[in-house]
């Protein structure tokens, strides 16, 4: 089902002249070999241009023949190569490969450029005849930029200050030559269910994170024990049919995928995931909403009630119009997340439902994590990133979420189901490791508690903020704590060590051994108070008190200890409440 969305895709865009057609690619291009009508070579024209960021030249993004892709033997590409195919010179020390690479570059464009009838052809087969490479580096126009042309930049061909893949008739040839060298087996395309001869090697998907920079196979066989019977690595014609894939199908589904993962604004990381996602009619503007939605991107594009609107409408079944672009909730959208794993790529995950489906998803889980927050909470909402992040530890050198757990959070998000036990464990253990619970760990309790219905929690203990007639011990266990935190404060304000730093994980954890410590510690903090306070804090202590029906237990449970945690914070968060509103009445 990828490779066939991602075909689709492809077809879509090529249908709409926005993506490279068969036998051509992007490629990055540092440098231009200009060229004389008989091939001698009269310059280097650098191609570079400034990175997005401002910071550095990177190679100039062209579309050129399609490259073939090499691991170790030497195999040319068609007019943009490296310095050893098109000069005959590197840097590698292997003067005889050097030469062996220049040779098959000039019998590759031997091949395709005889009898064609264009100067550009003609200047280039005359340039590999003439051209010497063991003089390659003395060559005035070579000299002074050999260190960067033979560290590893792409080369083209200009002639007469037209890049050479542009020529009309060298294109044709190129087409020409490529249709008549389908050498796979034919068989029936998994993708198109057509027969046609099969790719033997699929082309390298690159910009993963992680993976490798000359990019990394989706599709590969590369190892007898991966091979079925008959179809081994050895055969030439046979390794690719392991998964029949037609050359044509093999061709769209990469460069549909090169061309999402080259799209920096609809690209996005998970852990060690790369995430992309796409509609199926090709319309961008479902990625900025879905990006806008999930991941808190498009920047001030799609405002907070932009975004309730688009999901209150899609949701519900009704198209939308974004930025004079009308959306449709039945659109098929689709999200993908590759990982990397050594020279291959692994599949995370790969979503597909109606767009509107998909949102209402979403929505659920943004309703889910609604909570009280604190006043200097400035986001609406919390997206994935900000999600994840709450399960990190942040002085740790590698900041990244389980890569296996923020995967299953995405699917569970984006298709309603229960959000994975590993992200209850993963906020856990950061609350009893800092001793802190935030907004967002606090929501993501809340949400899970709501969702996962096996947990068998009641409703009360998760409402929005705080339940003042919810009888839970655990949720009253938490509140307690907090009271008995507040007592401790105003008793001994600027304490060093407070009970919070000392008892909080083991109050959560063993309460009937606890608290009887905590009774103690808050009658001596009580009695340093003036009456008025002191009145005050019992009242609010005898009020929770009198709501105990049983005994406390000696143990709490993982549900009951974020139970536990959820009560701290709500109590937390109302005492602040009221104190806020208390200084402003008196600055009032």
């Amino acid at each position: 089902m990828i490779l066939q969305a991602l075909e689709n895709y492809y077809q879509v865009l090529a249908a709409r002249g926005e993506i490279a057609l068969a036998g051509w690619g992007i490629a990055g291009v540092s440098f231009a070999l200009a060229l004389a009508p008989d091939g001698a070579l009269l310059g280097v024209q650098p191609l570079k241009i400034t990175s997005l960021d401002g910071k550095k030249e990177v190679p100039r993004p062209l579309r050129v023949p399609e490259q073939v892709k090499r691991s170790s033997g030497v195999a040319a590409n068609f007019l943009c190569d490296n310095s050893s195919y098109l000069l005959g010179a590197d840097e590698k020390g292997k003067p005889a490969r050097t030469l062996q690479c220049f040779a098959a570059a000039q019998a590759l464009h031997h091949t395709v450029l005889d009898g064609v009838d264009s100067p550009a052809a003609r200047a280039i087969l005359g340039y590999f005849d003439s051209w010497d490479p063991q003089t390659a580096l003395s060559h005035p126009a070579v000299a002074p930029l050999a260190d960067q042309l033979m560290a590893g930049a792409n080369l083209i061909f200009s002639v007469d200050g037209v890049w050479a893949q542009e020529d009309a008739r060298v294109r044709a040839a190129w087409d020409a030559f490529r249709s008549g060298h389908a050498a796979g087996r034919e068989m029936v395309c998994l993708v198109t269910g057509k027969r046609a001869p099969a790719a033997r090697l699929h082309a390298s998907i690159k910009k993963v994170h992680g993976a490798q920079a000359t990019g990394a196979s989706l599709v590969s066989f590369n190892a007898p024990a991966l091979e079925s019977f008959g179809k081994e690595q050895a055969d030439d014609t046979g390794q690719g049919c392991n998964a029949p894939v037609s050359e044509s199908a093999a061709f769209a589904y990469t460069t549909a995928l090169n061309h999402l993962l080259a799209d920096r604004d609809h690209v996005q990381r998970i852990g060690d995931t790369t995430v992309v996602f796409w509609a199926k009619d090709g319309e961008p503007a479902y990625q900025d909403v879905f990006g806008a939605s999930v991941f808190g991107t498009a920047g001030s594009r799609i405002t907070e009630e932009d975004l309730k609107s688009i999901f209150k409408n899609l949701a519900g079944g009704n198209a939308v119009d974004f930025e004079g672009i009308p959306l449709d909730p039945e659109n098929h959208f689709y999200v993908l997340g590759l990982a990397p794993n050594a020279a291959r790529l692994s599949v995370r995950f790969f979503l597909q439902d109606e767009f509107g489906k998909l949102l209402k998803h979403v929505e659920a889980h943004y309703e889910r994590l609604q909570i009280v927050k604190p006043a200097y909470e400035k986001f609406e909402s919390l997206p994935l990133w900000r999600l994840l992040n709450e399960t990190v530890n942040q002085k740790a050198s590698k900041k990244e979420a389980s890569p296996p757990m923020a995967a299953a959070v995405t699917r569970a998000i984006l298709t309603g189901g229960d959000y994975p036990a590993s992200l209850l464990e993963a906020v856990l253990i950061r609350i009893r490791a800092e001793r802190e619970i935030t907004y967002g760990r606090a929501a993501i309790l809340k949400a899970y508690f709501l969702k996962n219905r096996s947990v068998s929690l009641p409703e009360e203990v998760t409402l929005v903020r705080l339940n003042e007639a919810c009888n839970y011990v655990p949720y009253l266990l938490g509140r307690l704590f907090s009271v008995y935190e507040a007592i401790q404060q105003e008793a001994s304000p600027g304490i060093n060590a407070t009970i919070k730093d000392k008892y909080f994980n083991s109050a959560a954890a063993m309460p009937a051994t606890v608290f009887p410590v905590l009774i103690g510690l808050a009658d001596k903090h009580l009695k340093k108070m003036e009456k008025g306070k002191r009145i005050y804090w019992d009242r609010v202590l005898t009020g929770l008190w009198s709501r105990f029906e049983e005994d406390l237990p000696a143990r709490l449970e993982v549900k009951d200890q974020g139970t536990f945690y959820l009560g701290y914070y709500y109590q937390t968060q109302q005492r602040y409440t009221k104190k806020e509103n208390r200084e402003d009445r008196e600055n009032g």
